[in-house]
């Protein structure tokens, strides 16, 4: 502790003996009282001041509250102090104004005023401190509840971002491409870790698998669940075997190592470079949306149930023709359920707007297009996961190699992956 602490706590002291003097003044003259006022500051800064010193160390006792018959010990100190500091202001008194008699008649006379007084300052005194002892004993703890949450909070938020780049490590980091086609991808979680997830496979050197799912809930849960997904997307896929086999497969699965109230969305295809076909399968998803080269818009529709909900559900497969210069768009309802602050929602209609303005420039622009007038759209509050996939049936003109997003997978390509 500096002097200058000390020294504030000297001055902060007297200026409240200076206070009580003008009050207990003030309190004799209210009830017209003869008092000399040089007794009454004589009284009080002895008393105050002795009272002071000796009762500050007491504070040891307060942190503690299990001390027994504490306050009866508080109370023994604070009477025997007061009988000492009473009797020697008297002495000074006594001294001081030359009073005549002997001191013990004159202590006698005039003890009960100033004894009273020092008892009701000395407990105020130590409640006073009793309570302030208490708060600061209160924050210290609470900082140290403060610092602990904040190291925790910190080590969980370098859990989640070591989990965000685990779960992106899950997403193909360069999407294989066919020579008809042209694929981008995109996924945006709403929070560090998402329950949405894409994924393009290669099955052979003339066939992608395709999927786009949704997994119930946000953040660490949905993150897990999705990465079974993910997993036993890739462990089924095959050229060989069809879409809806692959969904049947996958749902028994999750209904057997799932929780009843979770579940996914997911639709999976296979797309067909040498026939221009996709072959899906849709478990729940939302309708993906084919726009013709013409314009017009239509959904892929025969869906089937939810995974993970019905265990003997019968998935179905349908099949779809892409003509060059057509669109394909898989999405998740975190696009089309993006809300304005108003809360009217983006809609189809608003995503299917989106790419009519950019269909002369390459898809990975067009998709950077389309994902831009949704965060705007909402402000880029984006309240549920988001994520794009976008298929394009190349003309002679897009499939020039600076206009795809990724590289063709020819069968060198193939041969490393199966490998």
């Amino acid at each position: 502790m500096n002097w200058r602490s000390i020294s504030l706590k000297v001055l902060r002291l007297e200026a409240l003996c200076g206070a009580i003097v003008l009050a207990v003044w003030a309190i004799f003259w209210a009830v017209e009282k003869p008092v000399n006022l040089t007794d009454i500051a004589i009284y009080v800064l002895i008393q105050v001041n002795l009272s002071y010193l000796v009762l500050k160390p007491l504070r040891l006792l307060y942190p503690d509250s299990r001390i027994p018959y504490r306050w009866a010990v508080q109370s023994a100190i604070i009477l025997a102090v007061t009988g000492v500091v009473v009797t020697i202001a008297n002495a000074v008194d006594y001294r001081f104004n030359g009073a005549p008699g002997a001191f013990l008649k004159y202590l006698q006379s005039g003890w009960k005023f100033p004894f009273v007084a020092n008892v009701v300052f000395s407990f105020a005194f130590e409640t006073y401190y009793l309570t302030k002892c208490r708060l600061e004993m209160r924050n210290q703890q609470l900082q140290r509840t403060i610092s602990l949450e904040a190291a925790q909070r910190e080590v969980e938020s370098e859990e989640l971002k070591q989990a965000r780049d685990i779960q992106r490590g899950l997403l193909p980091k360069d999407i294989p491409q066919l020579p008809e086609f042209a694929i981008a991808g995109a996924w945006e979680p709403a929070r560090v870790v998402g329950g949405d997830y894409y994924d393009v496979i290669p099955l052979s050197k003339d066939k992608l698998a395709v999927c786009i799912a949704d997994v119930a809930g946000k953040g660490i849960s949905a993150a897990l669940l999705m990465a079974n997904v993910q997993a036993a997307v890739r462990a089924f896929a095959s050229a060989d075997v069809p879409p809806s086999r692959v969904c049947a497969q996958i749902n028994s699965v999750l209904c057997t190592n799932t929780a009843p109230e979770k579940f996914v969305t997911l639709f999976y295809g296979v797309l067909d470079a040498k026939a221009r076909t996709l072959k899906y399968t849709n478990a729940g998803h939302p309708r993906p949306v084919l726009i013709r080269e013409n314009g017009k818009a239509i959904h892929l529709e025969n869906g089937g149930a939810l995974l993970g909900v019905f265990p003997t559900w019968r998935y179905e497969d349908s099949a779809v023709q892409l003509e060059r210069g057509d669109l394909l768009m898989l999405f998740t309802d975190g696009i089309t359920e993006a809300a304005a602050p108003g809360g009217e929602e983006f809609g189809e209609e608003r995503l299917i707007a989106a790419t009519k303005n950019g269909r002369e420039h390459p898809l990975e622009g067009l998709q950077f297009d389309v994902l831009g007038h949704v965060r705007e759209f909402c402000n880029s509050q984006m309240s549920d996961d988001a994520t794009l996939l976008m298929i394009a049936a190349a003309t002679e003109f897009e499939r020039d190699k600076d206009r795809i997003d990724g590289k063709s997978m020819d069968e060198t390509q193939y041969a490393g992956v199966q490998s």
